[in-house]
């Protein structure tokens, strides 16, 4: 009956509903592209770069699921999702201030001190400030997507969740593109800082739109359900019980989700690197002397650039395609367009596991956004249609366990792998490492999550 009364939304008001996800993406994107080239050059080897990674997944599924838990409870003069939007943008916005200037806030702390810090102290300070960028971003995101059933009819869900992928793909566009389109437009090389400042003052300003625009409705009422559903629940295991009782499809999706996002973080992980190491061969640098990395300065920047073209493209597809999927799915269903977009990825990984040519890439990236788009909406509206009103921030929260514990999995064995696959770059006396082989492993789970997808039961569209 409440769902009845939520009104519809337009085009606009969806445009102005997904404008922090917009911010959100922004800073998230550039923590993606650059995260690696930052941290290498302090001392990181592709295992410890891993390492790092994984403040995403337990972030993900400790932050999410609680703060999204909590949400849902939350009575506030701001709203029961807004703090948490907002809280989390400026928190991660001091964070992705101070990643880049690690070495920088050592040779502070040492000058004020005058101890001498070990050599790595500074990669323990940008790994610190990783985790507080994707713990805040994560606060922020899943009482996000919990605005939508909250305010958004269910027969709109679908379009909603496609709307939030336009804004994840106009945000990495302008994320990724900006510094590349400086160099080519006006010959500037936009320092790794500036960008990291820029997608600081991104993410603040549209989430405070979001939050300054965005009404949320009066939900007191099922902040009291909430509150009597959380009396009957003793533990997170009956959560997690009553989380995959409300339909025997949901576990389908769940696992279908879990291979999906080990197939996508090898690509959202990796690619910077695959593109210097594998794409412009320059050797590990991890524990090269300050005249190597000199040397490989210029390779390293282009091999950069070309990393950000590619996201780029790879997520201006998805901006152009994100509605007509959301459109088609309201047709045809939403599995039978996840399982083609998603097919679409395994060919353009496999492409990229298997040529080194820049232009070849930058295509297949293209490709490959066409079922980035899809993982950001359709899993989202697949499940929706089975929450019950209250528990929107819980579920979206549990939900989000099976994007983040994947990433356990390729920041871990994929890492390692990768670590272990190592091979000496012909008439020099330097290492490099198959960054290719990420892709034939990502093409292999991606395949496997569209032949789940096949077997979930889609309620609007069989």
């Amino acid at each position: 009956m409440e769902d009845s009364n939520l009104k519809k939304f337009t085009a606009v008001q969806f445009l102005n509903f997904a404008l922090g996800f917009f911010g959100l993406q922004f800073a998230w994107q550039m923590r993606i592209i650059l995260s690696g080239p930052v941290t290498e050059s302090l001392g990181a080897s592709p295992l410890i770069y891993g390492l790092i990674w994984l403040a995403g997944p337990f972030t993900g599924m400790v932050v999410q699921p609680l703060v999204g838990a909590i949400s849902d409870k939350t009575v506030s003069p701001f709203g029961r999702r807004r703090p948490y939007l907002l809280g989390g943008a400026l928190i991660a916005s001091l964070a992705l201030w101070i990643f880049p200037n690690s070495s920088n806030v050592v040779e502070l702390l040492q000058h004020i001190t005058g101890v001498n810090f070990p050599a790595l102290t500074a990669l323990f300070i940008a790994a610190i400030m990783i985790w507080v960028i994707d713990a805040c971003i994560n606060i922020a995101q899943g009482p996000y997507r919990a605005l939508i059933p909250d305010v958004v009819p269910q027969e709109q869900h679908s379009i909603a969740n496609s709307f939030i992928s336009l804004a994840i793909g106009l945000g990495s566009v302008v994320a990724a593109g900006t510094a590349p389109f400086l160099k080519w437009a006006f010959n500037y090389q936009m320092s790794i800082n500036a960008q990291f400042i820029m997608a600081a003052v991104a993410f603040t300003l549209a989430m405070l739109w979001t939050c300054i625009t965005i009404k949320e409705h009066s939900i007191r009422k099922e902040v009291e359900l909430a509150h009597e559903a959380e009396k009957k629940e003793d533990s997170f295991w009956d959560a997690m019980k009553n989380f995959f009782a409300m339909s025997p499809e949901v576990s389908k999706i769940c696992l279908m989700q879990f291979f999906t996002w080990i197939g996508t973080m090898c690509l959202l992980i990796n690619f910077t690197q695959y593109a210097i190491h594998t794409i412009y061969n320059v050797p590990d640098l991890s524990n090269a002397d300050f005249t190597t990395k000199i040397h490989y300065l210029d390779a390293v920047t282009n091999g950069t650039n070309f990393s950000s073209i590619c996201f780029a493209i790879f997520n201006l597809i998805c901006f152009v395609v994100a509605i007509p999927i959301g459109m088609l799915s309201a047709k045809f269903g939403n599995k039978k367009v996840h399982i083609i977009s998603l097919i679409s990825m395994v060919f353009a990984y496999l492409g990229m596991a298997f040529t080194k040519s820049p232009i070849a890439v930058a295509v297949l990236m293209g490709l490959a956004g066409i079922g980035w788009a899809s993982i950001c909406a359709l899993p989202f509206a697949m499940l929706s249609q089975y929450i019950k009103k209250g528990t929107e921030g819980s579920v979206m929260g549990i939900f989000n366990i099976f994007i983040a514990g994947p990433q356990v999995f390729v920041c871990t064995l994929v890492a390692w792998f990768i670590s272990k696959c190592s091979f000496m770059i012909k008439d020099t006396v330097y290492i490099n490492h198959h960054w290719e082989y990420v892709f034939i492993i990502g093409a292999l789970c991606l395949l496997l999550s569209a032949f789940i997808a096949a077997k979930v039961k889609d309620i609007n569209n069989n």
